[in-house]
């Protein structure tokens, strides 16, 4: 059993399901969690899932940063509109011979927290998961969970597979979830962007789910347009994404069970949107290499106008 000790910035869909998986297979775990404080502190955190529901009745809860203790590896999983918390929240509670484990949505935000943590590693994860939070520590996990990892280096320079990397895959492979080591993360980043681009942009701006966007053959084929434009700012930094690649992505989305992204959650729910990482970084650093991308723009504008008319 590994002896890595795990803290969990961000105990919601995402951090709520990796976490309690990480618990349940006897991993040491600390978690940060905000409004959910009082439950998961009191009853612990109920896990409803397609491979078998549990509950974990006691875990190590807190509400301030401050009493939590230093780990070897601290997983963000807030959403990148709190990552204006991270300075406050990351340096307590890392070990200086810690890795950060980066499991959000978008690009860029490797850089961000490396220059926050300064030497410590980073590390990037990329979460093929359908999952939803439901209530107060109860988490419903859909379909998948497979995550696939990469080390961050400087201006996002290709690491290979590391020992870092081999290590928590490991415990996260103890956990029954599924690891994919990519030499490249950049590359790896990219690739979650085909599905995270048109997925939860359209669902937002046409208020649908996934199963709705196959259904429609226009819908469809603005899906399709969408992903090749996310290959096109791909190529922009030098990576190349494989037709194959959107069509094997077009293929999982059919096969889900319908699934409400976690944008569309966000915004039915009133919470700002992650449209800067997932949109709005990609798109500059495509322009940045002198590369439009017409049909992500028009829907990075869209998504901009109901983010802000939703704060008014």
């Amino acid at each position: 059993m590994s002896k890595r000790t795990y803290a969990i910035l961000g105990t919601g869909a995402l951090g709520g399901f990796y976490g309690a998986r990480l618990q349940k297979a006897g991993l040491q775990v600390h978690f940060l969690l905000k409004s959910d404080y009082q439950q998961v502190s009191q009853y612990g955190l109920v896990v409803e899932s397609k491979d078998g529901d549990f509950s974990l009745p006691q875990v190590n809860a807190y509400n301030d940063v401050e009493k939590m203790p230093r780990c070897d590896v601290v997983v963000v999983a807030l959403k990148t509109t709190q990552n204006h918390l991270l300075p406050q929240i990351l340096p307590p509670v890392v070990k200086d011979d810690g890795v950060v484990l980066v499991l959000q949505n978008g690009l860029g935000v490797e850089e961000e927290v490396a220059q926050i943590v300064g030497k410590i590693s980073v590390l990037g994860g990329l979460c093929f998961l359908c999952s939803n939070k439901v209530g107060p520590g109860h988490i419903h996990h859909l379909d998948y969970g497979q995550i696939t990892l990469g080390e961050f280096a400087s201006n996002y320079h290709p690491t290979g597979i590391t020992d870092k990397m081999r290590q928590i895959a490991d415990d996260f492979q103890s956990a029954g979830i599924s690891m994919d080591l990519a030499e490249d993360l950049l590359l790896g980043r990219w690739k979650k962007l085909v599905w995270n681009i048109p997925y939860n942009g359209l669902s937002v701006i046409l208020d649908a789910t996934t199963d709705e966007l196959m259904a429609d053959v226009h819908t469809r084929q603005l899906v399709e347009q969408l992903m090749y434009e996310v290959a096109a700012g791909a190529k922009s930094t030098g990576r190349i994404l494989p037709d194959s690649f959107i069509q094997t992505m077009l293929d999982y989305t059919v096969k889900m069970k319908p699934y409400r992204t976690s944008m569309k959650i966000d915004d039915d729910e009133g919470r700002p949107l992650e449209v800067e990482a997932i949109f709005g970084n990609p798109l500059r650093k495509a322009q940045a290499a002198g590369v439009n991308l017409p049909q992500i723009s028009c829907v990075y504008q869209q998504l901009k106008f109901l983010d802000a008319n939703k704060k008014r």
